[in-house]
């Protein structure tokens, strides 16, 4: 599949890599034909989706079967009146319907905005308004349902909306004001595929970024971008047709895309899909094990848990490569899940705004705690703040500069907000607003996002440092690192803590004065923090992302 779509396929090193990875372009190019459809005509009984819940479900897809599927999804949409252009929100959690409606939509040339279940009234409407959705398709969940028909009084756009029941609930009666997904959509007309579908240049997918410093800003995505991601899962991933690939991540959060749909099925591995509702790592390692995963890709965090169990009650002899991404690493939980495993964390970055700009690829030796090295699809920058390109171990903000044409997979534009895309993106150049460095091998390493960088007595204390060397003393679970306005120096650091269960009572002055003494063991001395919080849980993002300017905001009050 991937010759179709790259002059080169196999690379044998990072030279290679670098030098030799070229895309093809098809005009007016569309995942769901190009690479699903196709797919179906040449491997039609190969397994492309393997769906499980907690609720004892499961359900096998072949290639031919999704072809089907989202022919016959098309066409109830097309039948509700949605067409090409039409702005369609996606609340669906990890309901197979995702998959079917993500294809279906691209098929038809609307534009898919996936979105969290743990969205409000108020977020709804403020999605509505500013995408002018015409569409909603949701699960039947009562607290999902009654949030979208409370917004529907100030939701002039929405004209349509869709609910969708889990398999065990199929003859549940959705709620008033809904079409019943499960009893309509096989009853639509033969799908004929329209005469125009898509340019490249047409929005395919918008997501709503997670809004860790402010409202959530609509990043949207050509039809490329999916082209962009094959780097993601073939190459990142290390997935090939024989893999069963993983990805911990809710169909909100634009991760999903990232190790759930485009890229795996470039590589025409197995995406291997457990719906449930609330995360444990004992229900993830048991699925593991249960399914052969061969390939996992998570969050750090979900990591973190995992290491916290006793894998000797686990069989994960199936994995074979194992991926993160979504926040930076820190090495002491790399060290440890490669102690209980035998396998290296292979790190990623990127953002919503992009697919994966740095990484660990298959020749690359991981550094714990490092992003890794450029994607060559993209043409990475570290510079000053002044513009001047940082030397190694000089910290600068990550850019992607931009030439003629844009990278695949950089997105268009924030939607319906001129001024706020051409504050990142300028002078030849999209700003990322990370921070980083990096070292004389050309790796970089994560120091965190430039409003989140502490001024302190002179010093430029990047939160990641600090929270890698709290993380790595066995009372700590999770933290976060701010600055507090301090009379003499300027800011001062402070560690908002979640503790070990086992260490909670052990929470004073204490063991305030161990960590503050282990940070500075495992760092700089002048980055420890001078004050530390214990807490039950951090504020975070509905993705998942810590809120680190919640913590700021509240510490002036």
């Amino acid at each position: 599949m991937i010759e179709r779509f790259l002059a080169q396929t196999q690379f044998s090193s990072e030279e290679d890599f670098k030098q030799n990875l070229q895309f093809k372009i098809k005009e007016n190019f569309n995942f769901a034909y190009d690479v699903m459809d196709a797919w179906a005509e040449e491997a039609p009984g190969k397994l492309a989706l393997l769906w499980t819940s907690e609720r004892g479900e499961e359900k096998r897809f072949t290639f031919q079967d999704l072809k089907e599927q989202t022919d016959q999804a098309a066409s109830y949409f097309q039948s509700l009146g949605i067409g090409r252009g039409d702005m369609v929100m996606l609340i669906l959690k990890r309901h197979y319907q995702w998959w079917l409606s993500m294809l279906a939509l691209c098929k038809i040339g609307a534009v898919a905005i996936p979105a969290t279940h743990m969205l409000t009234k108020h977020d709804i409407v403020y999605r509505n308004n500013r995408a002018s959705v015409k569409a909603i398709v949701s699960v039947n969940d009562e607290y999902v349902t009654s949030q979208i028909l409370a917004a529907m009084d100030e939701s002039p756009t929405v004209k349509v909306l869709v609910a969708v029941n889990s398999d065990t609930e199929a003859g549940k009666p959705v709620a008033a004001g809904f079409h019943n997904w499960n009893a309509e959509w096989q009853q639509a007309p033969r799908y004929e595929r329209p005469a125009n579908v898509n340019t490249n240049e047409d929005t395919m997918l918008m997501y709503f970024t997670s809004g860790t410093s402010g409202e959530p800003k609509m990043v949207a995505h050509d039809h490329l971008y999916a082209l962009g991601h094959l780097t993601t899962g073939v190459y990142w991933h290390n997935l090939s047709a024989d893999s069963i690939h993983l990805t911990v991540a809710d169909t909100g959060w634009g991760k999903a895309v990232w190790g759930k749909l485009y890229g795996q099925w470039f590589a025409g591995a197995t995406v291997f899909v457990y719906d449930h509702e609330k995360f444990t790592a004992e229900k993830i390692m048991r699925a593991i094990e249960k399914y052969h995963i061969t390939s996992f890709c998570a969050p750090p965090t979900i990591y973190r848990f995992m290491i916290q169990e006793d894998f000797s009650k686990y069989d994960l002899s199936s994995l074979r490569y194992c991926t993160t991404a979504g926040e930076a690493l820190e090495p002491a939980v790399y060290q440890k899940f490669l102690e209980l495993t035998g396998i290296s964390l292979m790190e990623g970055f990127g953002q919503t705004e992009t697919t994966m700009t740095l990484g660990t690829f298959p020749w690359n030796t991981p550094k714990p705690g490092s992003m890794g090295k450029p994607n060559p699809q993209y043409d990475i920058r570290l510079l000053k703040s002044d513009g001047s390109e940082c030397e190694d171990g000089e910290k600068g903000e990550i850019c992607v500069r931009v030439g003629d044409c844009k990278p695949y997979g950089l997105f268009k534009y924030y939607y319906r907000d001129e001024e706020m895309t051409k504050q990142v993106w300028h002078d030849g150049l999209y700003h990322t607003g990370d921070m980083a460095w990096r070292d004389e091998d050309g790796y970089y390493w994560f120091v965190g996002r430039i409003d989140d960088v502490i001024k302190s007595s002179g010093y430029r204390i990047g939160p990641f440092e600090v929270e890698s060397a709290l993380i790595s003393h066995p009372a700590v679970v999770e933290c976060a690192i701010t600055g507090v306005p301090d009379e003499i120096r300027g800011m001062v650091v402070k560690a908002t803590v979640v503790l070990h269960k086992d260490w909670k009572e052990k929470a004073g002055e204490a063991l305030v004065k161990e960590l503050q003494a282990h940070v500075k063991h495992e760092t700089a001395p002048y980055k420890y923090p001078r004050i530390i919080e214990f807490v039950d849980e951090l504020p975070k993002t509905i993705s998942g992302k810590i809120r680190r300017v919640e913590i700021r905001e509240k510490d002036k009050k």
